[in-house]
């Protein structure tokens, strides 16, 4: 009998459940899970898009804290984005309005040639006129077969062969796929005959609000508001334990270490950020603002986004990498 090593045991009758998990992730298909621990996940104080502590910050109303320098360049580098989308959006707009010019005004010849062909035609039982040559040409229809001498309809499908073998007659020039402007466009390598049928990928009108990257809310220069962080001192004792070297603030009511774990609020009136205790035992109560004695209202206190905890009451701790799934039929 075979000793079992932990999850290398291969003499099981049974695909257990550690060899389906490394399978899965060696063979290069299907969605990896993986939970995240409390290193893996952003600081409360660190900035949502460099993932730095901050130095300038500022808030959304969503209670997301940014870095002033990091979104600036954040929100210009969007507009541009959208201003070239834009573009690009009407450009579109522009080319199939004038193709469809171009398809009313070659209908309207085609009823006008239709016209004269019937008019013109001498007034006797034995004439024929053959209206199918005005008609529109539809892909895959009879006409459109047709139009096109090389090809031709069988019993076997669709079959593309030359009317006579080319010879060289010195003039070979002409049918390089380099000359006559034809180096810019797309034809089939081995039947010339069949050009790219499929059209581009129609562009839909952008959206021309800039979007936070973290709650996905309408992202504007004028709602982020300035953050006064209350820095800790090295002596200094918060509640019952010494500050240590990590903790960067306190709250400036309660003098409360701010981490990870703590709920905290930011306050419009003083701009600063106090620990949640301090809003349902203070502000609640008297909706003053302990720190310069304003008046506050329920829309000035703002819930920061904790950081990154381990917790998954707190925080989204899975994490997930999408990858192409395999089926079997």
């Amino acid at each position: 009998s075979m000793t079992r090593h932990g999850k290398n045991a291969t003499a099981s009758s049974f695909y257990s459940y550690a060899e389906r998990k490394k399978d899965a992730k060696q063979s290069g298909w299907g969605t990896l899970h993986e939970r995240l621990g409390a290193d893996s996940v952003k600081q409360f104080d660190c900035c949502s898009l460099t993932l730095v502590p901050v130095k300038d910050p500022v808030i959304t109303p969503q209670g997301h804290i940014f870095e002033r320098e990091a979104v600036l360049e954040y929100i210009l580098a969007k507009k541009k984005e959208i201003a070239k989308a834009t573009k690009a959006w009407e450009k579109q707009c522009e080319a199939e309005a004038q193709k469809e010019k171009e398809d009313a005004n070659a209908h309207n010849e085609r009823l006008i040639r239709k016209f004269n062909a019937l008019e013109g035609t001498p007034a006797h039982p034995g004439a024929k006129v053959d209206l199918s040559q005005f008609e529109t040409p539809r892909p895959g229809t009879a006409s459109a077969l047709l139009s096109n001498p090389l090809k031709r309809k069988s019993e076997g499908g669709l079959h593309t062969e030359p009317k006579e073998k080319v010879r060289a007659k010195g003039d070979e020039g002409t049918m390089s796929n380099m000359s006559e402007g034809r180096s810019k466009q797309l034809p089939s390598f081995w039947i010339p005959e069949l050009n790219p049928t499929a059209s581009a990928a129609k562009l839909e009108k952008p959206n021309q609000k800039v979007l936070c990257p973290i709650s996905s809310k309408p992202l504007k220069l004028k709602d982020l508001m300035p953050v006064k962080f209350t820095e800790a001192k090295a002596e200094e004792e918060v509640g019952h334990h010494a500050i240590k070297a990590k903790v960067r603030f306190i709250c400036p009511v309660t003098h409360d270490a701010l981490t990870n774990t703590t709920k905290c609020a930011y306050l419009k009136t003083s701009q600063a950020i106090v620990a949640y205790s301090v809003v349902e035992q203070l502000l609640k109560k008297e909706m003053v603002d302990p720190i310069n004695n304003k008046p506050i209202k329920e829309s000035d206190i703002v819930e920061v986004a904790r950081g990154g905890t381990g917790y998954s009451s707190t925080n989204d701790v899975k994490g997930k990498l999408y990858r192409p799934q395999l089926e079997l039929q």
